[in-house]
Formats: C-alpha cells, sequence, structure tokens
C-alpha cells in the first residue's frame, strides 16, 4: 500500500524530506504570507537547541548572582550589628567619664 501522507501522518519525520509548504492557489499573488520552507525550520530548531544549551548556564548565573546578593545583604547585617554594639559601650564609656568627673569636681 503506496499512500501519500497527510499533514497528521507525513510519510517522513525528517523536514529536509519533506516537500516544502506551498501557498493556496486561492491565494492572490502577492498577498502577506510567503513560502515557509524547511531552512527556516531547521535554524529555528537550531536556534531553540542552542537556547536550550545554554538555559543551565543562565540559571547557575542567576543563582550565583542572587547567593552574592544575600552574602552582601548577611556582611552589612552583621556590620551593622557589630557598629550598634560598638556606639552602646561608647555611650556606657562617656557616662562612667561623666559620672568620675562629677564625683572629682564634687569633692
Amino acid at each position: 500500500m503506496n499512500t501519500a501522507g497527510t499533514i497528521d501522518r507525513p510519510l517522513t519525520q525528517d523536514p529536509q524530506k519533506q516537500a516544502p509548504m506551498k501557498p493556496f492557489t486561492s491565494e492572490p499573488a502577492g498577498s502577506a504570507t510567503e513560502d515557509v520552507t524547511t531552512t527556516g525550520a531547521i535554524d529555528s530548531r537550531q536556534n531553540r537547541t542552542r537556547e536550550m544549551q545554554l538555559i543551565p548556564e543562565a540559571l547557575a548565573r542567576a543563582h550565583m548572582h542572587e547567593r552574592l546578593h544575600e552574602a552582601e545583604r548577611d556582611r552589612q547585617a552583621v556590620r551593622l550589628a557589630a557598629a550598634r554594639r560598638m556606639q552602646r559601650r561608647a555611650e556606657r564609656a562617656s557616662l562612667r567619664a561623666r559620672r568620675a568627673l562629677a564625683i572629682a569636681v564634687m569633692q
């Protein structure tokens, strides 16, 4: 049985072996639709494959970027906590110095 393939069930799955699509004869010449060739399909498939191969790299880059920002936020929080501790220590030392000066003046 030698039947021709249909759109739903082509004879072959290889796009290069399939006949290129032709415009309908009912369309006027010079219409907005143009002939679709298999080379465009192959190029888009190759670009898609290249993009698919680069997805893990892009995800890793985004993950690293997020990790760097998270580390910077952690370092900033640690610096802020240390600065507040030193400020409280300096205020206590200032109060002790004032007290000592007041006691020395009073006597």
